[in-house]
């Protein structure tokens, strides 16, 4: 039975941070400004969750911005491990992103919405470490970029996980009660949640031990 990783977002605390790692999380996500959704903090509150996280945890910046200069002036003040990049940018940015931070992470979000996300992230693939699908819509007014609590299509997240040569997250209303389809069908190589196991926005420990027992 294939155990996929899992990376808590929308963390909002030091204390949630440690909670998230007591049950078993092997990343965390920490949600800077977006236009909108859950668990947005401060890039204060995210630099100082970064610098009590242990080196073998993963720390996920969630970026809205969308040009190389904007993402590096935002990574630098916040130092985590890994940038998570939720909109779209063109391909040159990539290459300034790597020229700039040899050493972090590039994990690009990709929101599955029909035949044509499945084209996107295979030419995505090649150009980051890792992607992230979820099931937000960047075409609406005001763009939904994550943290919906929808599931999308797990057929097509399949079929892009049997198609790119990088790991593959899924994210967008997994919970305890379908984790382990997700898992079977799609088989990536982590699970990214955040609402599922919150109460009032709040990581609960309850839910969070549940949650981690129906992964096991």
């Amino acid at each position: 039975m294939l155990k996929a990783r899992v990376k808590i977002c929308c963390i909002s605390s030091i204390e949630e941070a440690n909670m998230a790692i007591k049950y078993g999380a092997s990343a965390l996500g920490l949600v800077s400004k977006m236009p909108s959704g859950p668990g947005v903090i401060t890039d204060e509150l995210i630099g100082t969750i970064t610098k009590m996280i242990p080196p073998p945890i993963a720390t996920f910046l969630l970026t809205s911005e969308t040009n190389a200069l904007s993402i590096i002036e935002h990574y630098k003040k916040v130092n985590t491990s890994t940038i998570q990049i939720v909109d779209a940018v063109s391909e040159k940015e990539y290459h300034k992103i790597r020229k700039a931070l040899p050493g972090v992470k590039i994990v690009q979000v990709i929101h599955v919405v029909d035949e044509k996300s499945v084209i996107e992230a295979e030419e995505i693939s090649t150009l980051v470490d890792a992607i992230l699908l979820d099931s937000g819509n960047p075409n609406l007014p005001t763009k939904e970029l994550g943290g919906t609590g929808r599931t999308h299509n797990w057929q097509l997240s399949k079929k892009i996980r049997e198609s790119v040569n990088v790991p593959l997250f899924l994210a967008g209303g997994i919970n305890k009660e379908n984790v382990r389809e997700a898992i079977d069908i799609v088989q990536p190589f982590g699970i990214d949640l955040c609402s599922s196991v919150r109460t009032n926005g709040k990581l609960d420990e309850k839910k969070l031990e549940a949650f981690f027992d129906a992964v096991a």
